[in-house]
């Protein structure tokens, strides 16, 4: 046995020493994302995001291409062949019952002079549809940077509230351990021995709901953050504002107002009902005569073309390409007649589309109204219960202090000071949440009238 504890001596100083460099490389392992790291990182990384900017990178595309159809379509073609048995020659104006070598290029080219202004509308229409695209890279930014602080703000709430826990069951155990003192020496009885278990289990259970609340709002960070669930992140409590200093007394319909102006989702809706009204003007374009021009060029060799039919002397291949060459230009004037009635539907239904886009620009300002007003009465609601729940604490602590001397004294049993613990531990909790919740309201109104979202004074 004295041989062994030397070894024993080593042992427990290598398990010290390997738990003291997994808590280093733990530490280590943590990273401290700030809010305004985690805004960046969610519109740097967020997929749907990324899914707005490829659509609008397609309707810049939409517009270049509407733009080149302004210009004449050129096209070039090249041609070979080799024919065996009988056939008729086109460049020798023969019969020929032989095998036949030839050779052709073209070049043509057609420009639409005038299309019922289809081709300038579209350009308007697709210049339209990009700026609704643009419109909505914002809106998704938009909603992705109130989602974002909506978490965070829940995760830090979340996490006092787990501090707040883990205080209470400091607190439960040490009343624990003073009721097994008192009971063995017979100042207490078996319920209150009981009374102070439960407690600490009350507690306990208190510290896991709110543990688990705050890994879930983590991970719903994580998701936003397109980030890998398995990185262990913490997060750096930003400098709150004052409770004091927000400002409440906001008129709704003076932020409707402002934020209609500047708002993402109504810029959307209004890009879209120009869109749709550029649309009316190109179903319309359908129903004028198209004129265009064009032009072409072409030249091709056989071998069986001939000086004369004698000597059948051949000729060459460069001087049949000079002789063989023509050239022709046109003007086409194309008249609309009747087309199984489908100019006449495709207006009627660009009419339609643009009365249901003006319809959804009506619902997106009626919904704007909506959410403003209520963030609004939100916001009041948070400043009334935050002022509530913070009186309704101090004067559970106070109780519970009171109760407690009493208890102490043996004026008081351990069902009543349990009962008044739950009612402090319910009262923090409740405050702790109406604070995080009246900061988060009035930044939801600086987020309408389209103020950065900052947690400075």
């Amino acid at each position: 046995m004295i041989q062994r504890k030397p070894a024993m001596k080593y042992f427990k100083y290598g398990c010290l020493v390997l738990i003291a460099c997994a808590i280093s490389v733990s530490a280590n392992a943590q990273k401290t994302i700030t809010i305004r790291e985690a805004l960046d990182q969610a519109l740097r990384n967020n997929l749907q995001v990324k899914q707005a900017v490829f659509q609008s990178s397609l309707s810049e595309e939409d517009v270049l291409q509407a733009k080149m159809d302004l210009y004449p379509s050129v096209s070039g073609t090249v041609q070979g062949s080799k024919n065996w048995g009988l056939s008729f020659d086109q460049t020798s104006g023969q019969l020929i019952n032989t095998s036949i070598t030839s050779a052709g290029a073209s070049l043509s080219g057609n420009m639409v002079l005038f299309g019922g202004f289809q081709k300038v509308n579209q350009i308007k229409a697709n210049k339209y549809q990009l700026l609704s695209s643009q419109s909505n890279v914002d809106k998704v930014k938009n909603d992705l940077v109130l989602q974002v602080v909506t978490k965070y703000l829940e995760a830090l709430s979340n996490k006092d509230m787990a501090t707040a826990a883990k205080q209470q069951v400091a607190l439960s155990t040490e009343q624990l351990e003073a009721q097994k003192y008192n009971y063995e020496v017979g100042n207490k009885t078996l319920a209150d021995l009981s009374q102070a278990k439960s407690q600490l289990a009350t507690d306990e259970l208190n510290l896991v709901t709110a543990q688990n609340a705050y890994d879930l709002s983590i991970l719903d960070l994580k998701q936003l953050m397109e980030m890998n669930p398995v990185n262990d992140i913490a997060l750096e409590k930003p400098p709150l504002p004052d409770v004091a200093k927000l400002v409440s007394s906001y008129v709704a319909e003076d932020i409707y107002q402002e934020a209609v102006q500047q708002y993402p989702d109504i810029k959307v809706a209004e890009y879209n009902t120009l869109v749709a009204l550029k649309n009316i003007d190109i179903a319309k374009g359908g129903f004028y005569p198209q004129l265009s021009i064009g032009a072409g060029y072409g030249t091709n060799y056989s071998s069986q073309a001939v000086k004369d039919f004698v000597t059948r002397e051949p000729i060459s291949f460069g001087r049949q390409l000079d002789q063989n060459k023509n050239t022709n230009v046109f003007a086409q004037l194309s008249i609309p007649i009747f087309d199984n009635y489908r100019r006449n539907i495709t207006l009627r239904k660009a009419k339609i589309s643009y009365e249901s886009a003006v319809n959804d620009e009506r619902l997106a300002k009626n919904n704007l109204n909506k959410v403003v007003n209520q963030a609004v009465l939100d916001l009041r609601t948070a400043e009334k219960k935050y002022y509530s729940t913070q009186e309704n604490f101090k004067s559970a602590s106070d109780a519970f202090e009171v109760l407690k001397q009493r208890y102490d004294v043996g004026l008081a049993n351990a069902v009543e000071l349990s009962t008044q613990q739950t009612a402090k531990n319910k009262a923090e909790f409740d405050f702790i949440q109406a604070r995080y919740d009246f900061i988060f309201r009035s930044k939801v109104i600086d987020f309408y009238l389209g103020r950065p979202i900052t947690f400075n004074n």
